[in-house]
């Protein structure tokens, strides 16, 4: 399908099919995510292993980001999003009932499998119904869409629990995962076609996609793991900084309300930015002012100077929202798409997974305040590498587009 011309397109006509779904499943995903650990320990579980048991979110999500690309070729991406919505009500629904610490942890790694196929899927549909010229901010608004579920979910999850105990958050996810999956009925289904031809032909595996377009997974691809591990800090990093410093669990929290009403007052301009001005002034921004903050983290030991070091990293993130889906979108192959798009949330996934990795080796031989000066530096050299090869990403649309 050939994505209409820039005077043809409202994006209105789209939001309940494009956004829909995402603002509906993340509402869930964000009402679980605080009480991941909490439920662990009501089930006995130590400190260690219910931290544990919270990265198997990730662990899923990374496992699964190549098969996931395949699943969504053969399938394609209304089926694929029904079917993701439906297993991961079913997770919920585990992690509402189980008494067993086991079971709970195979919940969680479903779930972050179903919400890579959901992140592919999405990518997906929006490259096929967004033209190249609005692509960047239909993007943008899919990453708000999320933030913006990532809001709300905690705050009902919360009342929830008020009201009717802990194990309910995870059938109010339940609920959000199945209507999710409803809403996924009303889109169009993009794609049947090339997969009828695909079934004649043959299905091109996930390893020849991988190894046709190695180039760019080795290039660009490097630079979405540079993304990733700058996003993930603010999330691993800063917390730590902030206990060190002596702030409150209720201040800290405060901290990130406010910078993530920086990042999503960004999200727009940062679409309109890169459909105008290119990628890297974005991208670059992204790294850089984690680099930035990482140096000036060790000088902040108020409360009012660590919300400006992650103000400041809120902004860079904000203008980014979308970055990495754009990217995938303007390097995605037509045959082959969805398997490149897995192997393309590969590389993001590898980098939000390395970032607390990378946080958590660092503080173990150095002090804190030497963790942020060294992930400083690693992430300014990264954000020369992303200048480089977005630089010359945007020179190459440049000329596709004459």
């Amino acid at each position: 399908m050939t994505p209409p011309s820039r005077d043809e397109f409202p994006l209105r006509d789209i939001w309940l099919p494009a956004y829909g779904p995402s603002i509906v499943s993340s509402i869930g995903h964000g009402a679980v995510m605080p009480v991941l650990a909490l439920r662990a320990r009501d089930l006995g579980a130590d400190v260690s292993t219910a931290a544990a048991l919270v990265a198997l979110l990730s662990v899923g999500m990374l496992l699964a980001s190549l098969p996931a690309g395949a699943l969504v070729a053969r399938i394609g991406e209304r089926a694929a999003l029904t079917a993701v919505g439906f297993l991961d009500a079913l997770a919920m629904a585990v992690a509402a009932l189980t008494d067993s610490v086991a079971a709970l942890a195979g919940a969680v790694l479903l779930s972050g499998a179903c919400w890579t196929v959901f992140l592919i899927s999405r990518q997906g549909f929006l490259i096929d119904v967004v033209p190249v010229e609005w692509r960047a901010r239909g993007m943008s608004l899919l990453g708000g869409s999320y933030r913006i579920g990532l809001l709300v979910g905690p705050l009902l999850g919360a009342m929830l629990i008020r009201v009717a105990g802990l194990s309910n958050v995870f059938w109010l996810a339940a609920g959000a995962a199945v209507a999710s999956a409803l809403l996924a009925r009303v889109m169009p289904d993009l794609g049947a076609e090339s997969r009828a031809h695909a079934r004649t032909v043959g299905h091109l595996s996930v390893a020849s996609v991988i190894r046709q377009h190695r180039q760019v997974l080795a290039t660009l691809g490097i630079a979405v793991v540079v993304l990733g591990v700058s996003r993930s800090l603010r999330t691993s990093l800063l917390p730590l900084w902030a206990e060190h410093v002596g702030l409150s669990a209720a201040t800290t929290s405060v901290i990130f309300a406010v910078a993530a009403a920086v990042d999503v007052a960004l999200l727009w301009p940062g679409g309109w930015l890169m459909d105008q001005r290119g990628r890297m002034v974005v991208a670059v921004p992204v790294v850089l002012s984690t680099a930035v903050a990482c140096f000036l983290l060790p000088l902040a030991t108020s409360a009012a100077g660590v919300t400006a070091v992650m103000v400041l990293i809120a902004a860079g993130n904000g203008l980014g929202s979308g970055i990495v889906m754009t990217m995938g979108a303007d390097t995605a192959p037509t045959s082959g798409r969805a398997q490149y798009l897995g192997a393309w949330r590969l590389c993001g996934d590898v980098g939000n997974a390395g970032g607390p990795l990378m946080v958590g080796a660092l503080a173990a031989v150095v002090p804190l305040a030497g963790a942020c000066l060294v992930l400083g530096g690693v992430t300014l050299a990264g954000a020369g590498w992303v200048g480089y090869w977005t630089r010359r990403l945007d020179r190459r649309l440049a000329v596709s587009r004459r």
